[in-house]
């Protein structure tokens, strides 16, 4: 699947979207797939059911660490539109506008966002796609 890179707000929605509709997904195969293996299930039944607890430890340790990489270089991008716009100012002796670092504060923290759902998403996802093909 081809990625298109759009505006931070419009690939979270995007991403928040395809989250909702993955995730219920996942979750009515699974409860199935439980209640059909009953008290004795096969071998293959174990390892999903094992696979189900291990994939959310390591998706939020991959979330956490997204989101710490991700805070530190918008902290930095929020810096560098500050002192941007500070020094325009002062340069052109002009009153001290807000707008541009709003922006900076707004775009990077829906970086943010999406670096610690992109994990989850992609594993949900994936997940989604792997159990619709068991039949």
């Amino acid at each position: 699947m081809k990625r298109h890179y759009f505006y931070p707000s419009t690939r979270l929605s995007t991403q928040a979207l395809e989250l909702s509709l993955a995730a219920p997904q996942v979750m009515a195969q699974r409860m199935v797939r439980m209640a059909l293996a009953g008290s004795k299930p096969t071998p293959q039944d174990q390892k999903e059911f094992h696979e189900m607890s291990d994939e959310k430890v390591q998706a939020f340790y991959q979330s956490w660490a997204a989101i710490w990489v991700q805070m530190f270089k918008s902290q930095l991008a929020v810096a560098e539109a500050m002192t941007t716009a500070f020094t325009t100012a002062m340069v052109a002796g002009k009153a001290l506008s807000a707008d541009s670092t709003l922006q900076a504060i707004s775009r990077e923290a829906n970086k943010v966002l999406y670096a610690g759902m992109e994990p989850v998403h992609r594993k949900a996802v994936a997940n989604a796609k792997r159990l619709a093909g068991l039949k």
